[in-house]
């Protein structure tokens, strides 16, 4: 299956931290793969809204419903816009500043500048990265012209253009983005006061009309109806639910608003379930309460900012309930405890299962997890849990959810993205870490790629045991390690280095510092 949501030319989709249009990443691509679920729009809308009194119209047990749509979208069609992105354009190198084709020769070497300068005729040129191109859609939600999209569309974008259906164009620049919720926010660059729409926060039924404008295939503006089929849908991409509808979507539709009757945005269009790519009745939406909160803030800060517990989580089903002492399955269980995350310090264990925070109740893992991304970093909040056959009560300090897998992965390693800063030891041109609980030695992190280490066959992921001679424990025993090697006018340092399930001994040349 493949998850894209822009319609894409000149170049393959890429990853989604490269460029604009590109494939989501991590945990998201593996949920929403095993779907069949690509990005590219969704649709949804309320109930039956009131109708011009001159209006072709039908009685039906809920009220009149319209013969045709015409009014609605000739009212909110003019702010809704096409995007188009390009990405990348530059050129390649290759290392060391030398042109991409040049062997990898040491800039004290004699030979350095010699390469360096070598007339085109005699090297490869640098190779120009083929820019991306994307089209997606957006909508105008004020008159000065801040605009909404998915943030999948302009992901790694160098240029950001929207047009009206009068074709013309006009540059964009990028607000924010929160991955999270797939929501971007831009900013038309003109003094114009533009078309807009607003959000409705009242939430649709299953059975109302939904009409979704976008741009599909690059074709341009184009509208299609149908009904909402389902409200809180889980689509593996986080905590989040959306909304499904059935109103045709397609490649390019991504970051197209659906509307209700009333000409109000029930949802922003960002994914679609499709074994062929193309649109078989199952579209999926950001509904519009999520939307405005996001969109808040980033027009306020260009980030979202999100409470974090530092836990992994699962449900409580109904064979964990009866093994814990619960008399139903309900709550979210802690399965790890992040070290140095907001929890890691406040008394919360593994096995423990939370019950409720701040007196509301948690239903099951995804509930908790929205529940605490709705706090504010640094809130104090009461978690009452189940532990022991009885309940108790501990106080966390949230955190500030972290921005990326990378920031959670060294979290998990026991340092924050700061003290690994402080670990780095340039002589060795190693980023260290400690080992996970329970583990012998101490992580490497990072290798310099122009270091020894990194000649010698270091890697990520490797784990060092002994720095000359001598067990350690954590980064500090490295760093004291290296200081006594050069307090001793040593010119190297032997490290006993594990790599998976084989050990071996590597000398490695300490930087002059």
């Amino acid at each position: 299956m493949v998850i894209s949501g822009d319609m894409m030319s000149g170049a393959k989709t890429g990853s989604k931290k490269n460029g604009a249009g590109r494939r989501m990443t991590h945990a998201t691509v593996g949920a929403l793969a095993s779907m069949g679920i690509l990005m590219g729009s969704v649709a949804t809308t309320p109930a039956l809204a009131q109708l011009a009194p001159d209006a072709p119209s039908v009685e039906t047990p809920f009220g009149r419903a319209p013969l045709s749509f015409a009014d609605i979208i000739e009212k909110v069609k003019p702010s809704v816009v096409s995007i188009s992105v390009v990405a990348g354009g530059k050129s390649a190198k290759g290392s060391k500043g030398l042109p991409e084709g040049m062997p990898d020769i040491p800039e004290d070497s004699p030979f350095y500048e010699f390469f360096k300068n070598l007339p085109k005729e005699f090297r490869n040129m640098p190779q120009q990265q083929r820019p991306t191109q994307a089209q997606g859609s957006g909508f105008v939600i004020s008159g000065d012209g801040y605009v909404v999209t998915n943030n999948h569309v302009v992901d790694g974008a160098t240029k950001i253009q929207v047009s009206f259906d009068d074709q013309e164009k006009l540059d964009a620049e990028l607000v924010g983005t929160d991955p999270r919720t797939d929501i971007a926010l831009l900013k038309i660059k003109s003094s114009k006061t533009f078309p807009f729409v607003k959000f409705t926060d009242k939430p649709g039924r299953v059975g109302d009309w939904a009409l979704a404008v976008g741009n599909p295939f690059g074709l341009g503006g184009t509208v299609t109806a149908g009904i909402i089929s389902a409200l809180g849908r889980d689509i593996g991409s986080g905590p989040y639910d959306f909304i499904q509808i059935d109103a045709a979507v397609n490649k390019g539709n991504s970051g197209g608003p659906t509307f209700n009757l009333s000409g109000e945005v029930i949802g922003v269009n960002t994914a679609i379930f499709s074994p062929s790519g193309g649109n078989v009745g199952i579209a999926f939406a950001v509904p519009a309460r999520t939307a405005l909160d996001v969109i808040a803030q980033l027009k306020k800060s260009g980030t979202v900012s999100r409470g974090w517990l530092g836990v992994k989580i699962q449900n409580v089903d109904e064979d964990t309930a009866s093994a814990i002492g619960l008399t139903e399955p309900k709550g979210a269980l802690v399965s790890e405890v992040t070290p140095n995350g907001p929890a890691a310090g406040s008394g919360l264990k593994v096995q423990d299962a939370i019950l409720a925070v701040n007196a509301d109740k948690i239903s099951d893992s995804r509930d908790l997890a929205r529940k605490i991304a709705d706090y504010a970093p640094d809130t104090t909040v009461d978690v009452k849990v189940w532990r022991a056959n009885k309940e108790e009560t501990v106080k966390i300090r949230l955190g500030k959810f972290p921005g990326s897998a990378d920031e959670i992965a060294k979290l998990e390693q026991g340092k924050t993205p700061d003290d690994l800063g402080n670990t780095a030891l340039d002589q060795l041109g190693l980023t260290l870490a400690p080992a996970k609980s329970g583990s012998e030695g101490v992580a490497v992190m990072e290798v310099d790629p122009d270091s020894d280490a990194a000649e010698k066959g270091i890697k990520a992921g490797d784990v060092i045991l002994e720095v000359g001679g001598s067990s350690v424990a954590g980064p500090s025993d490295v760093a004291d390690g290296v200081k006594k090697a050069s307090e001793l006018g040593r010119k190297a340092v032997m490290l006993y280095i594990k790599s998976a399930d084989q050990r071996r001994i590597v000398p490695i040349q300490l930087k002059k510092g």
